[in-house]
């Protein structure tokens, strides 16, 4: 049994050490200490002092003196990552570059910097903001939207308000990148980018999508909430609540576990009865199955026949240039009021 006890601590020790040396060298190989060449480099010295701890375990050679010198490489290791710090001054690009905030009266909300570019292609636009003032008592109404581009596991989701006059305030959780930054998976797992809530028109994020990304080109489903009243204000608040921390107190953006689609996820949680965690918020491109399967869009048709009529892309082209355009893309979709 002693044996075996042995063998057990030791394979659970491998296991560690393999999990810390994979985790060191990517982290000090994307966050770069020193400069491109340096994190290369510390990244090379690292792995190659987990791969010595990792054969000392199995050997049983020097294991005391060759994992200690893996432990100290570790904390240091562990020093660098906790100094790096989320930041709202830098060089970002045009898309991110004002941070939303929004100031109370009672109970009425300005909400400063609401991004309406005007696009002539995924690149080239004019880039607008604008304030506007909401009256919380006016709030009637939230949408989840979906947007594909990489077959149906995979969504970005985002929701937009509505209100009693016809306005919606759509809200879309991404990372903020810097002017020189593109985006990875990977370097999103190590505090590469910062976390940033676009608040925009629908004209901006919807439009964008439908009109004018085509490489991938993205497929956008509007779903109407079928939303407590009395859950509509919390949700929002908590929303607002975000936006105006992280305009004080940035964080930093994670691919696995700040996102797009577990933020929602988290935000919602303010509400009573709100879903459990599940695989399709993993999988964000069945967020709209697990809603209908809990009675959180309209269920009066088929799911599949319920997602092909949510589909916004041709009524979006259609009616690119209309004021009404939030107004125009909802006619006769399934849960909205006629």
């Amino acid at each position: 049994m002693l044996r075996y006890g042995r063998l057990l601590i030791l394979a659970l020790l491998f296991v560690a050490v393999a999990l810390c040396t994979l985790w060191g060298a990517a982290m000090l190989y994307f966050t770069e200490p020193g400069g491109v060449t340096a994190g290369m480099v510390l990244a090379a010295v690292f792995a190659a002092a987990g791969v010595a701890a990792l054969i000392a375990i199995m050997s049983g050679r020097r294991r005391g003196a060759t994992l200690g010198v893996f432990a100290v490489a570790l904390i240091a290791a562990f020093a660098w990552w906790n100094s790096i710090e989320p930041s709202n001054d830098r060089q970002w690009k045009p898309e991110v570059a004002k941070t939303p905030y929004a100031v109370f009266d009672g109970d009425r909300v300005t909400i400063h910097n609401i991004r309406n570019f005007e696009y002539r292609s995924e690149t080239d636009f004019t880039p607008a903001w604008y304030d506007a003032t909401y009256d919380l008592n006016e709030l009637d109404g939230v949408d989840v939207i979906a947007s594909y581009w990489a077959g149906p596991d995979i969504a970005h989701i985002f929701l937009s308000f509505g209100f009693r006059d016809g306005r919606h305030l759509a809200v879309s959780i991404e990372r903020r990148d810097e002017t020189t930054e593109g985006y990875s998976t990977v370097r999103g797992l190590f505090r590469q980018y910062e976390l940033f809530y676009v608040v925009a028109d629908e004209r901006d994020l919807i439009r964008l999508r439908t009109n004018f990304r085509a490489d991938p080109p993205e497929d956008v489903y509007v779903y109407p909430v079928v939303a407590k009243p009395q859950n509509l204000r919390p949700l929002f608040m908590e929303y607002l609540r975000e936006i105006n921390s992280l305009n004080e107190h940035p964080e930093f953006y994670n691919t696995a576990t700040t996102n797009c689609t577990s933020n929602i996820w988290l935000h919602t949680r303010v509400n009573p009865g709100h879903l459990p965690y599940s695989w399709k918020i993993f999988l964000s491109g069945h967020v709209p199955e697990y809603l209908y399967e809990n009675g959180l869009v309209d269920t009066n048709l088929p799911f599949d026949e319920l997602r092909a009529k949510s589909r916004v892309n041709d009524a979006a082209r259609a009616h690119g240039d209309d004021p009404e355009f939030s107004r125009a893309i909802r006619a006769g979709l399934p849960g909205m009021p006629h």
